[in-house]
């Protein structure tokens, strides 16, 4: 649990106005219950973007400028990686409660410390795990957790495009976040065993395409496929289970999710082999979803979160969850795919 804000309005201050955070950046300005104080970003001309744009904000390029300001209590953290530990631990040892991109950082011991210094200091800490909060990732946990698929038996995901292709990390660090985040969620633990294979096609040492696997106490099972050099762009989930199965479909304007009532049935009671095992091939099932801006949502729940002391769904501890995943894989894939436990 958090410090209490006495004030009913967050005071908040982001860090990178990049790509990624110009869209924290209008959130935060836009929120009800937050005022966006400052920005701070090494660009000056991105800076002078931003406070055009958004009356009342100031800039900066000195985030120990923004850190000390006594009218900030939050700092946002939209910047490369590499960079996260740094200025999170520098946001939370000058009494700031922190929002943090994935992935939280870049290895388990920095995420832990993160995790026990902000426990210390009483203050909230939040990873940009921005699915958790998408309305359709909530209506598979629902339908998960009211029993509608029965035993989850297992999960994959694919996220794979024609895109950007990155310099200073793989597609492992680029993207599984998101997925892994989502895996973790859904079925509520994490994996025991993860193995991870992948090549470097464009450039030398950065991996192209990634293929991840958990493997989960109870026998259940996820796979994540990763690229940013493929012919088709996905963003899909898909969970089957002992009763129906359902697939979430990011790509689609509508209808993000369908159920399926497939699967194999295994009467009580019969007469020989051929009736023992049944396939079932039912209806299909477009469940209507309210669909909200998943990264507004996402931000309204850091804000109450610090307002009312109580702790993210997405907190410390999920993003140390993520990040001990994606160690363990690094690991499996610098050492050809060989399973690594966890």
């Amino acid at each position: 649990m958090g410090i209490v804000i006495v004030s009913s309005r967050v005071r908040v201050g982001v860090v990178g106005a990049g790509y990624w955070g110009r869209n924290l950046v209008r959130n935060f300005y836009e929120a009800d219950d937050a005022d966006l104080i400052m920005v701070c970003d090494s660009d000056p001309a991105c800076l002078k973007k931003i406070t055009d744009k958004y009356p009342g904000t100031e800039g900066t390029s000195d985030l120990g400028e923004m850190l000390g300001r006594k009218d900030v209590d939050a700092a946002v953290i939209v910047t490369p990686a590499v960079m996260h530990y740094r200025q999170a631990r520098e946001a939370l040892d000058a009494g700031k409660h922190v929002f943090v991109e994935k992935p939280m950082c870049l290895s388990v011991k920095e995420a832990i410390e993160l995790k026990e210094l902000a426990h210390s200091k009483g203050l909230t800490l939040m990873v940009g795990h921005l699915l958790i909060f998408h309305p359709a990732v909530a209506k598979l946990k629902e339908l998960i957790s009211e029993g509608v698929l029965g035993e989850v038996y297992y999960l994959y995901s694919q996220r794979v495009n024609l895109g950007k292709v990155r310099e200073d990390e793989n597609a492992l660090w680029s993207f599984a976040p998101h997925d892994i985040s989502v895996v973790l969620y859904l079925l509520g633990e994490e994996p025991e065993i993860v193995t991870a294979t992948g090549e470097c096609y464009i450039q030398d040492g950065i991996e192209d395409v990634v293929f991840l696997n958990m493997k989960f106490p109870d026998r259940k099972m996820a796979q994540v496929q990763l690229s940013w050099l493929d012919p088709h762009k996905e963003r899909k989930f898909t969970v089957v289970g002992s009763k129906k199965m359902a697939v979430f479909d990011d790509v689609q304007t509508s209808e993000k999710i369908r159920v399926y009532d497939k699967g194999v049935d295994k009467p009580p009671e019969y007469g020989s082999y051929g009736e023992y095992l049944t396939l079932r091939d039912g209806d299909v099932i477009i469940p209507h979803i309210s669909m909200k801006e998943p990264l507004r949502l996402e931000c309204q729940h850091f804000i109450a979160s610090i307002r009312d002391g109580t702790t993210p769904v997405t907190d410390a501890s999920d993003g140390v969850g993520v990040v001990r995943v994606l160690e363990a894989a690094q690991r499996s894939l610098d050492k050809g795919g060989i399973p690594v436990k966890i």
